[in-house]
């Protein structure tokens, strides 16, 4: 039997080693961040993906055998355990594998099938076979019982045994269940007198494709239309002549012979065959379609935490709103809020001279750099009310502010939550939200660790795919962020440190505890007098742990602490202390990683070292950069087909991406307008949060749509995809139905996928 260790390895095209190594490593308890950064050596170099796939097969696997030897135990109990069986059993591959050769051995209720075995029909079953010719009611009436009175009755037994071994046949299953999968079509139809109620799915009316070519967006559409009762839906597997083909070639069969056999076998594969392989294929499409929503989840997740960070500059941020007003709060560098207020410049008080005056004294009084505009309702409003103010300033002789528009997806979740209570506890809710827009625009991943991943909204479909696995997965694609960029011990609150690779949600605030009684951390050792923060603890934290400005320069850097002394070999071979070494690229480029390797510190993680000595706790994120919005588009109705506009995207989907071009309505980019090549994911094009160049190529101002294109040279007036408009449409009202509006002024989140598509236009 083939090794876990070498099972993963094939599937990576890795080492066997490599494999066993992180195995090892992972049983240890050591974290992900910390395997894939600090034992390269160990793994050969093997990346946080890498890593976490092991460990999710590692999982499986060995589930896999846990069940293979219950399957061997409870058949050998039976006395029916061949070496032929066992074999196959301990080479299956997966848990359908072993449940189909499991199938004749399992314990269950007692079927028509077991009741006529025991009326001794499984005699009359063979005859049925060797005899084709043979008229089948003579030869049933030799075998008539109390249970079977007649010969119709011991026929249809008969059959039940025939058909029995055709359900039970673990390669006969396997083969019909791929086939469906591989060469069946779903097709989908409208239910009677529901097409005005689910116009939504009107794209889905008629539609059919096949299984294996349905992307998982489109999959995710046909089920939620079918819950909701507006589509049926058919899975074609194709001609059944051919799956009665295969079961007569299966068991040699005289179905051109025997006009009894040849209806046995279409009733098996109709009433048995056809049915399980259905509902394997509906599991397997559901499968599908979740691995890529989370996937589409994952990398938009991903890209929205490692966007770029403005950095320490004080920020006033507009929570923007009509009726109640805009909520404002004012943060210095560090994040600590100076002041906070609400203002009515828009309807229906209309108080837009003393809101400007008012905010502008804010921003001079706290040397405002940046305004964060949110962009829920009101958001251009805002922002050309942010512009005023800033204006104001510049002209009063102080540096103008640069206003910034800020997606406040999850704000308002954040700001109902405990931990912004525990922040703020005198603070009202709303201005929380406004808090959290000042502080996502200083830095993103500092903020957003405090919100729930599904509610920073930049999924597809994400309440309906499995929970617990959308979870985990968002889970490791935060603490994989924050453990690249690193945390500063002395400035991150208790979330972000939670986040930190080796660190409990305990040991987080206990760290945040020490920090406020006993001040600043001067050095990484420090960190051992933090209650509960142990040995292993420190040894998988202290790597992506910063103290800026300490007494040990290496506190700072990526370097972890357990390899301190290659640098020491490094100085004492230049003659340079460490300080003068940091930054030294002259001197760190001549240097060959080969020559202070030892048996524990081999040539990747020495080459890691002299990198980040040469430039210490390099931030991995982009530089900031904002788009430019056109001045005087603030409307779709301002919008026409040819104009060259700057945004920002704000989402991307399986099927195109949508951008912010600043009229409160995202256009589409649809896939196929992404590049003069083909593009089969648009995460290989743009990614969340990117500002990108689009030309508007048609926009309905009647419906809100707007169709745009990244291919500049591309000529107006060509429509939006079909499939796009209706994907939209499912999403918008699914966000209704679950109860996701905003309270009263304020529209749901913009990074949700939901407004994404209602804010583009699709599906009004």
């Amino acid at each position: 039997m083939t090794s876990i260790a070498a099972t993963i390895a094939k599937e990576l095209s890795v080492r066997d080693s490599q494999v066993e190594q992180a195995l090892k490593l992972l049983a240890e308890g050591n974290t992900v961040p910390f395997i894939a950064r600090y034992r390269k050596e160990a793994t050969g170099g093997l990346d946080d993906a890498q890593l976490r796939h092991i460990a999710e097969r590692n999982t499986y696997l060995l589930e896999l055998a846990e069940r293979k030897q219950a399957v061997l135990e409870s058949i050998e109990e039976q006395g029916k355990l061949t070496d032929e069986l066992k074999g196959a059993i301990l080479a299956a591959d997966t848990k359908a594998r072993v449940e189909d050769l499991y199938l004749p051995y399992k314990k269950r209720r007692k079927t028509k099938a077991d009741i006529a075995r025991e009326a001794g029909l499984e005699a009359l079953e063979q005859q049925l076979i060797d005899d084709p010719s043979a008229d089948p009611e003579i030869l049933a009436a030799a075998y008539l019982s109390e249970g079977f009175p007649d010969a119709k009755s011991a026929l249809e037994g008969a059959r039940a045994i025939l058909v029995d071994r055709f359900a039970t046949d673990a390669d006969l299953v396997g083969a019909v269940r791929d086939r469906v999968y591989e060469q069946g079509t779903m097709r989908s139809a409208v239910v009677a007198g529901k097409e005005t109620e689910g116009a939504k799915f009107a794209d889905y009316f008629e539609f059919s494709e096949p299984f294996d070519k349905l992307p998982s967006h489109r999959i995710l559409a046909l089920l939620r239309g079918e819950a909701e009762g507006v589509l049926t839906l058919d899975m074609d597997a194709g001609e059944e002549a051919v799956y009665e083909g295969m079961i007569a070639e299966r068991f040699d069969l005289p179905v051109k012979d025997s006009e009894w056999v040849a209806k046995a076998v279409r009733w098996g594969w109709r009433t048995k065959l056809q049915v399980s392989a259905n509902l394997d294929t509906r599991m397997r499409l559901k499968e599908k379609a979740e691995e890529g929503a989370l996937q589409v989840f994952k990398t938009n997740l991903r890209d929205v935490l490692l966007a770029a960070p403005a950095g320490q500059r004080a920020t006033l941020a507009l929570d923007p709103g009509y009726r109640n007003g805009v909520k404002c709060a004012v943060v210095d560098e560090t994040g600590k809020v100076v002041a906070t207020t609400i203002v009515y410049p828009h309807q229906p008080q209309n108080r837009w001279d003393a809101s400007r005056a008012e905010l502008a004294s804010l921003a001079a009084e706290h040397g405002v750099e940046l305004i964060a505009v949110g962009n829920g309702t009101a958001s251009r409003e805002s922002e050309k009310l942010a512009g005023e103010v800033a204006d104001l300033i510049a002209q009063a002789g102080g540096k103008r502010p640069t206003p910034v528009v800020v997606s406040e997806s999850g704000a308002s979740v954040y700001s109902a939550s405990p931990i912004a209570a525990e922040e703020f506890p005198d603070m009202d809710v709303s201005l929380r939200s406004a808090v959290s827009i000042a502080r996502r625009l200083q830095d993103p991943l500092a903020e957003l660790v405090k919100v729930d991943p599904k509610s920073i909204g930049v999924g597809q479909y994400q309440h309906d795919v499995n929970q617990t696995a959308l979870a985990q997965t968002l889970d490791a694609v935060v603490e994989d962020a924050v453990n690249s960029v690193g945390v500063d011990v002395n400035t991150a609150s208790a979330p972000l440190l939670e986040r930190v690779a080796g660190l409990s949600g305990t040991v987080a605030k206990n760290i945040v505890a020490y920090r406020d009684e006993h001040g600043r951390f001067t050095t990484r050792k420090e960190l051992g007098k933090v209650p509960r923060l142990g040995p292993k603890a420190f040894e998988q934290a202290a790597g992506f742990l910063r103290i800026q400005g300490g007494a040990n320069p290496l506190d700072g850097s990526a370097v972890h602490p357990e390899a301190y002394p290659v640098v020491e070999r490094v100085a004492q071979a230049t003659g340079l202390g460490t300080e003068q070494l940091i930054g030294n690229t002259a001197v760190l480029t001549k240097l060959a990683p080969a020559d202070f390797a030892d048996e524990t510190f081999g040539v990747p993680t020495v080459t890691d070292i002299l990198a980040e000595l040469d430039k210490p706790g390099r931030d991995p994120r982009p530089e900031f950069k904002t788009a430019e919005f056109k001045e005087g588009i603030n409307e779709v109705k301002d919008l026409a087909p040819g104009m060259i506009l700057e945004g920002t995207v704000t989402n991307v989907a399986a099927f195109g991406a949508f951008v912010d071009v600043g009229v409160h309505q995202d256009g589409l980019v649809h896939v196929s307008a992404m590049s003069h090549k083909f593009v089969s994911d648009p995460h290989e094009v743009v990614r969340s949060g990117e500002v990108v160049k689009v030309k508007v190529m048609d926009v309905d101002v009647a419906r809100n749509r707007i169709g745009l294109s990244l291919r500049l040279d591309d000529e107006p007036g060509q429509p939006t995809p079909k499939n796009a408009r209706n994907q939209g449409g499912q999403n918008r009202q699914a966000k209704k139905r679950r109860g996701g509006g905003k309270p009263e002024g304020r529209r749901q989140a913009s990074g949700s996928m939901a407004d994404a598509l209602k804010r583009a236009g699709f599906g009004k």
